[in-house]
């Protein structure tokens, strides 16, 4: 079986880049992780790339003279590698038009809450402040906002009383760790389609 050919960027420990290159591991997974992008040298996710045997490549974007020049290097190590997918994975840039024009409706991104509520840094301590009853995590396409792509899949997490950004964040990540790699799966299995703001799951 030809497998879909992922690049998961990062800048952070990797925890759902581990969920999805564990999954990638499963005798059915119709996806493999070829390689990693990553902004930060001291990020432990580049440690956890190399215990998996997976390319990873720190690129820093100070070395470049804009966000355009950046992004171009980027392209070039993807095209390399012939990648379908990009994966951002507490990747902590926003992507400018050189990756999103290369890459539409191929860029998928999770975020900590049920969007469009609670986008950009600390959602937990923001829904947290807010005092909702549910939180949760969504996997979303990638356009040039911040966390305001198409959702493809939402996962509800129920606040619960005494709860800390810690204790939350934790129960959160069990389920985005569960949910990106079913994404990434519906993905390389045709099933969603990109229709306005909607997402259809077939």
């Amino acid at each position: 079986m030809n497998k879909g050919r992922i690049a998961v960027f990062l800048s952070g420990r990797g925890s759902n880049f581990t969920a999805i290159a564990r999954a990638s591991r499963n005798p059915d997974a119709n996806f493999s992780v070829r390689l990693v992008i990553c902004d930060r040298q001291d990020a432990p996710g580049l440690k956890k790339a190399a215990n998996f045997g997976i390319p990873a490549y720190h690129i820093n974007p100070r070395q470049f003279p804009d966000k355009t020049a950046y992004e171009a290097e980027i392209c070039a190590y993807l095209q390399r590698e012939n990648i379908e997918l990009i994966c951002l994975a507490g990747y902590m840039r926003l992507l400018g038009p050189v990756l999103l024009d290369k890459y539409p409706g191929r860029i998928m991104n999770i975020h900590p809450a049920l969007l469009p509520s609670f986008p950009g840094l600390d959602a937990q301590e923001q829904a947290l402040r807010y005092g909702v009853k549910i939180s949760g995590c969504t996997v979303h396409f990638v356009d040039a906002g911040i966390d305001s792509g198409p959702v493809i899949a939402q996962k509800a997490v129920a606040v619960r009383a005494g709860d800390t950004q810690e204790t939350l964040s934790r129960r959160i990540l069990r389920q985005e760790h569960r949910l990106y790699p079913w994404a990434v799966r519906q993905f390389f299995a045709g099933r969603l389609q990109i229709q306005g703001r909607t997402v259809i799951i077939k």
